[in-house]
């Protein structure tokens, strides 16, 4: 497969990468680039930021001059266009949207962003959608298999607001998950840390560990079932996996999760009609400048998982 080198580059920080983590520039710069071959040329220094070295986590202000090193990028992971039925679909998907935000109800399967084999998750059909919203950004993250409202921002500023708001916990996330397993507690509050490990197969996997970052999740039964609970999950932090794991940790795992959950009650609930993680981000809730009633947004429970739930015994 042929490849070409591109060449050091050294580019100005515009208003669209203000406060923009450099290694999230550089994704968007190194289009084709792994995200691993970029946190290399960041560990090794071949990055520069007004001519210092620059930490992933460092963010950019408008102004900065980035050197990108030269890189082999694969003529095969240049970015294609979506299809014309990719880009209508992302776009009956959107719940709402103004001059600062764009919220949508994300289907289940669809990654937020292209990579590890992904030609085009929600960020690249946005953007091939509107190519004149040259700031959309995605605001937070839900896992490729979890439905439910996704929070984009259209400008700099915004994402800023944003970002600020899910810091300071003032960002109301409501999912709705189905637990293998009957519970008699009406509530349960988890508060167990949780640390990324990556598998020699590459696979990413959280778990509870002492030494991970804090982590805090707020259970409440909103229906029993013979053989599950169907539970609202409200997040107090946003690790990843945070409330996978934290239901595994409980010993009810969500129904349909292939990582943390039970195999053979997957494939019991597979012959229901269970072919997806039953988690689903049903709402969005938080204040905003000089909006007195702030933003709030539902995504309904996809009808596959509704049916579900109607063939279950109590």
């Amino acid at each position: 497969m042929n490849q070409k080198p591109t060449k050091v580059r050294y580019v100005t920080v515009d208003e669209r990468g203000d406060g923009q983590r450099i290694d999230n520039f550089l994704l968007r710069e190194l289009k084709g680039v792994p995200r691993t071959l970029i946190y290399r040329l960041l560990r090794k220094g071949e990055v520069r930021v007004n001519k210092g070295r620059a930490k992933p986590g460092r963010k950019l202000i408008e102004g900065d001059v980035v050197r990108i090193p030269p890189v082999r990028v694969r003529d095969a992971a240049a970015p294609g266009v979506p299809q014309k039925w990719q880009i209508e679909k992302i776009e009956k998907s959107v719940i709402y949207e103004d001059n600062l935000l764009l919220i949508i109800n994300k289907e289940s399967g669809l990654a937020v962003h292209g990579g590890s084999g992904i030609s085009f998750g929600v960020i690249e059909l946005l953007r091939a959608s509107r190519p004149d919203q040259k700031a959309l950004e995605l605001a937070h993250r839900l896992d490729r298999d979890t439905s439910g409202c996704l929070m984009l921002a259209k400008k700099r500023s915004a994402l800023r607001t944003l970002q600020e708001l899910q810091r300071e916990g003032r960002v109301r996330k409501h999912y709705l998950a189905l637990l293998d397993g009957r519970w008699s507690k009406d509530k349960q509050q988890v508060k167990a840390p949780l640390k990324k490990n990556t598998l020699k197969s590459g696979e990413r996997m959280v778990r509870v560990d002492a030494a991970g970052k804090a982590a805090h999740t707020e259970f409440r039964v909103l229906k029993r079932f013979a053989n599950a609970t169907l539970v609202e999950a409200v997040l107090k932090t946003g690790r990843t996996h945070q409330i996978r794991v934290h239901a595994q940790y409980l010993g009810t795992p969500i129904l349909g999760d292939e990582k943390y959950g039970n195999e053979q009650t997957n494939k019991e609930y597979r012959r229901l009609g269970l072919k997806r993680l039953f988690l689903h981000a049903a709402s969005l809730k938080f204040p905003w400048p000089d909006r007195e009633q702030g933003y709030a947004f539902e995504a309904p429970l996809p009808k596959e998982l509704q049916d579900l739930l109607d063939k279950l015994d109590v």
